[in-house]
């Protein structure tokens, strides 16, 4: 990108930033998910690594939370209240300890510990009794939420002994997932709008200015962290952040349960993997694990960087959603000749895997989203689902962003294309609320929202308060319209005529069940599109592993060059079978020259009669053929004429029959050719000779009846 370029995206990126910081922390309203947040916020931030130059310490990006509500009393923290800087990857953490390792010398252990999905809060107790209670807010002024505080059960009001004379506490207000799912069930009924996950019903729970309110919801507290501690006692004195959680639990503190001291990364990484698989069952919402460096000394040297402390970071679990550039959208022709549009954009990183192509199913799923090329959009990727386009962020357009109309022609055969009605389909706006309680995790998308960025799935936008009842609960979308090819003979919709192609290149990795999964996510249209598919194409097919997308790229990509005869033979021309595309190959020996070759020409070879001859040159006067081997070489295939190593064999002419034992006829009529001769599937009085392995067939019968010499096997090994 071009300087400006640059200036204008990091502006608008941390424009669309505050404004979400702002519906998120402030109004507990969220219109993207955490994924999608995070996304953006990964996007600026390497970009200002990338162009110092533009960083600015004013800018939202370097606050922490949002502006405290003024229905509240605002309380002033003694102790900034930070923020984590996140990683999502090991060599992410790698790095972080690569740069801290610069600053102490000193060996030292980690600490890792649940990242917990709610509100952070902080908790002051003097002589063992609880006398404040706040929220982060921007991290230097929060809000007074004491009452609300001393309604969850798990906030000790009095401290065990022994205890300190002060102490201030921080942790994490959680609303469990069962309390969610009959808290969300409660709103719908009352006509209220669902909590959009566990976070958003904490957070919304605990800034109420009726303590009852948060009382009803059943919230709970966990401690993480000791932010001052005032001793007369020192059995209470810590070193290690890991001492501080055994303090915690001494004076009845709730921690979570899932913790682990590391002296070394692979068990900080095992730690990480453990919670992943754990992660889902667990009572509440957790997106990660946050790993410090475990002892206090350390951290007092290593500080605080702007918004976040040096020793610590949080390592996220990856997104199912994530936000990239729309770079060009592409049209595949499905096998019952419907076309599918293709978005296409930079290799992103989603739900583990790298993606650079998503469906945009038809032109309904375009006019709804308003997706444009160049828009920045928000990729979907959940288990074993291709990725889909579902959110355009319309606040992040420059105006430069086009339109995109489906194509009047096939792009496959240039005939022409119509619009068909599907059926009428409904969308029940209850029954769509009533599953977001089904599940709530952290990084789902359980908000409703409003005209600032184009879903998907079009419901009717919901603002706090209003009446569920007063709205339609079923509202009719318009016929669905499908765009489809009007050539019934479109090779697109040949099943045969492609793994007949994938066969003869020789791509065994490919059957017949993947490229029908291919063609119905619309990721090929044709033989020539699976010579552009990248590892990242495959990663949300069904039942796809690393291994298994590696050997099908891998497969494809050894197998672009190939044999003038096999490409021939490839095409499927009606009437050319493999022996005359050899013929074909060795009579003309390039591509061109067949393409150019009149009837007459082609005539003249031997075993070609007049209709295989008026069909090998209708099929290169074609102009849809002629596109499609344009397209083939255009995407790397390369072509070479396979000489013969010998002429031993020349204008011989064999037949196989039987079993062979010392090779299998495969290898045999390999052979036959290296050496110059040919094979023929039957037997005619042009025939040089039947080669009769064990129990021989028919051919064998029809060799004696018209007098050509039959081979054994061991004849015909010592002729060749």
């Amino acid at each position: 990108m071009k300087d400006s370029q640059i200036k204008n995206r990091i502006q608008k990126l941390r424009e669309e930033i505050s404004r979400l910081r702002f519906l998120y922390h402030v109004e507990d309203a969220p219109w993207v998910t955490d994924d999608v947040y995070d996304s953006l916020n990964k996007e600026l931030r390497l970009l200002l690594e990338k162009n110092p130059e533009y960083i600015d310490l004013n800018a939202p990006e370097n606050r922490v939370g949002g502006k405290p509500l003024d229905k509240f009393v605002k309380v002033k923290h003694e102790i900034r209240m930070l923020s984590m800087n996140d990683v999502f990857s090991f060599g992410e953490v790698l790095d972080w300890e690569t740069r801290i390792s610069k600053l102490i010398n000193k060996k030292h252990s980690y600490f890792c510990e649940l990242k917990l999905d709610g509100l952070s809060a902080s908790l002051i107790y003097k002589d063992g009794v609880f006398v404040e209670g706040s929220t982060r807010g921007d991290g230097f002024i929060g809000e007074d939420v004491t009452e609300n505080l001393k309604m969850i059960v798990t906030v000790p009001l009095k401290l065990k002994a022994p205890y300190p004379s002060y102490l201030e506490v921080r942790g994490e207000v959680v609303m469990p997932k069962r309390i969610l799912i009959s808290l969300n069930k409660k709103q719908i009924k009352e006509g209220k709008q669902p909590f959009a996950n566990t976070r958003n019903a904490a957070a919304g729970s605990l800034r109420q200015l009726d303590p009852n309110i948060a009382k009803e919801r059943n919230l709970d507290f966990f401690a993480w962290d000791v932010a001052q501690l005032r001793i007369t006692n020192e059995e209470l004195k810590i070193k290690n952040h890991s001492e501080k959680h055994n303090l915690l639990r001494g004076l009845g503190f709730q921690v979570a349960p899932y913790e682990k001291k590391a002296n070394s990364f692979e068990e900080v990484f095992s730690f990480i993997e453990e919670i992943e698989k754990i992660r889902p069952n667990l009572p509440y919402g957790t997106d990660g694990v946050v790993v410090s460096v475990d002892e206090i000394e350390l951290q007092d040297v290593l500080g605080v960087v702007g918004k976040a402390p040096r020793y610590m970071v949080a390592y996220k679990y990856q997104a199912e959603r994530a936000t990239t550039t729309l770079k060009d959208i592409s049209v595949n022709v499905g096998r019952t000749g419907v076309l599918t549009p293709v978005a296409h954009f930079n290799p992103t990183l989603v739900a583990g895997s790298t993606v650079s192509k998503a469906t945009l199913h038809n032109m309904d799923q375009i006019n709804r989203l308003d997706i444009r090329t160049g828009d920045t959009v928000v990729i979907q990727k959940a288990g074993d689902v291709i990725p889909e386009v579902v959110e355009v962020l319309i606040n992040l357009r420059n105006g430069k962003e086009k339109k995109f109309k489906m194509p009047d022609t096939c792009p496959v055969c240039d005939f022409k294309v119509e619009k068909r009605s599907g059926p009428e389909k409904n969308i029940n706006l209850k029954s769509n609320l009533a599953g977001l309680e089904e599940s709530p995790m952290r990084g789902e998308d359980y908000s409703l929202r409003g005209p600032t960025s184009k879903l998907a799935s079009e419901v009717v936008p919901l603002k706090r308060g209003m009446n569920l009842a007063s709205k339609v609960l079923t509202e009719s979308v318009s016929k669905s319209v499908a765009f489809y090819c009007t050539n019934k003979n479109c090779p697109a919709r040949s099943r045969r005529g492609l793994q007949h192609f994938v066969n003869i290149f020789e791509i065994y990795e490919i059957g017949p069940r993947i490229l029908d999964r291919l063609k119905d996510e619309g990721l090929v249209s044709d033989g020539a599109d699976l010579f552009v598919l990248e590892k990242a194409d495959l990663a949300g097919l069904e039942r796809f592993g690393e291994k298994s997308a590696d050997n099908i790229i891998s497969s494809i990509q050894s197998h672009k060059k190939i044999s003038l005869w096999r490409f021939i033979y490839s095409l499927g021309i009606i009437h050319v079978g493999e022996q005359t595309a050899r013929d074909l190959a060795d009579n003309f020996g390039s591509l061109n020259k067949i393409m150019s070759a009149d009837i007459e020409t082609i005539n003249k070879i031997a075993n070609i009669g007049p209709v295989v001859s008026q069909s090998v040159f209708n099929y290169f006067k074609d102009k849809t053929n002629l596109h499609f081997i344009e397209k083939l070489i255009k995407n790397g295939v390369s072509i070479y004429h396979e000489k013969a190593k010998s002429l031993k064999l020349s204008g011989k002419i064999f037949v196989l029959t039987g079993t062979l034992s010392a090779l299998s006829r495969n290898d045999a009529k390999k052979k036959i050719i290296e050496l110059g001769g040919s094979v023929a599937s039957s037997v005619s009085s042009n025939t040089s000779y039947v080669v009769a392995g064990d129990k021989p067939g028919s051919k064998y019968n029809d060799a004696k009846k018209l007098g050509i010499k039959v081979l054994t096997e061991n004849e015909f090994l010592k002729l060749i």
